[in-house]
């Protein structure tokens, strides 16, 4: 069942979070749509632009398609990742996705402002949800890097000002995450006197966490025992942080980099240990499996688990 953003933010707001999952493959898709349709849990299922350059927008979205009738009890929005005005333009007039990030977060305020409110008065018009960023978060994200110098907090006296008057729906926030593997190298974990401040600024907004996957450090060590070479260092979200961040209004958080190491070490190690083998089918049916694990784990770890029946007993749906 394809829901609105809005209404997950409306019914989980203080409570849980969302999922939202970066989807490149069709072994992803299925992970994340089996494990949504067993745990009861609603989900975002999101792709960038990067993404879309890869396998295509018509491959990915009908990837999904396929996913909802072979998942039918699934409860997901569709939701572009770090757009440009293009992107999202091309997104919306696809009458496929139900919500849309435009990243201006690079620019200006002021320009930023402007590039926003310009997607969400197209968006609006067709019942659209857009996403937006105020800050700026070190790391990679797919084509975006960021040198940690230069990522800067989401200031909370401009928050008001910038939801005011662009009307977006939700907003990304720089908190102390960061894209990619290697996250925290400072340790400082997220600043949740910010998100406090901005809670308090605008009561009740949904808010975004984006770099939120943990980097689960066992898979590092795996990886790197079979063949790689990841910087031994990297760290991502703590756990206790992300539950702790639900209570001051974070609805969605990103999941990409967590997947993508999954991927990884299940890859090396199959080619590790049966160097014989070469059929794809093999790893990537333990990937599908290990994908919806993960998921399962991060439905449980959000309190979203379960939480689908509540919302499709909403009668606005």
């Amino acid at each position: 069942m394809l829901v609105s953003p809005k209404i997950f933010y409306k019914n989980c707001y203080g409570k849980y979070a969302i999922a939202a999952v970066n989807v490149f493959t069709m072994e992803q898709v299925h992970g994340l749509f089996r494990a949504g349709e067993k745990a009861n849990a609603p989900f975002i299922v999101q792709m960038t632009p990067v993404a879309r350059n890869y396998a295509h927008p018509e491959m990915l979205l009908a990837m999904i398609s396929a996913a909802t009738k072979i998942y039918p009890k699934a409860t997901f929005a569709i939701h572009l990742d770090h757009g440009t005005e293009a992107h999202a333009f091309d997104a919306i007039a696809s009458n496929q996705f139900n919500s849309v990030m435009i990243d201006a977060s690079h620019d200006h305020f002021e320009t930023n402002v402007q590039r926003t409110k310009a997607v969400v008065e197209k968006a609006h018009k067709y019942n659209v949800v857009v996403e937006a960023e105020l800050g700026v978060l070190s790391g990679v994200e797919d084509d975006i890097s960021v040198d940690e110098q230069h990522a800067k907090y989401t200031q909370p006296e401009e928050v008001v000002e910038f939801v005011n008057r662009t009307h977006c729906d939700s907003l990304a926030v720089a908190v102390g995450t960061s894209h990619g593997a290697y996250k925290f190298s400072g340790g400082q974990g997220i600043q949740f006197t910010i998100l406090e401040e901005i809670q308090n600024r605008i009561p009740n907004f949904p808010i975004v966490l984006h770099g939120g996957s943990a980097v689960n450090v066992t898979e590092i060590d795996r990886i790197n025992k079979s063949g790689g070479q990841l910087m031994a260092g990297a760290a991502g979200v703590d756990p206790n942080e992300i539950v702790k961040s639900i209570e001051y209004g974070v609805c969605k958080i990103n999941i990409a980099t967590d997947t993508r190491l999954l991927w990884t070490r299940v890859h090396r190690e199959f080619f590790k240990d049966s160097p014989d083998l070469f059929d794809p089918i093999i790893p990537g049916q333990t990937y599908i499996e290990e994908q919806e694990k993960f998921i399962l784990e991060k439905f449980d770890l959000f309190g979203a688990t379960g939480k689908a029946s509540q919302i499709k007993s909403l009668k606005i749906i």
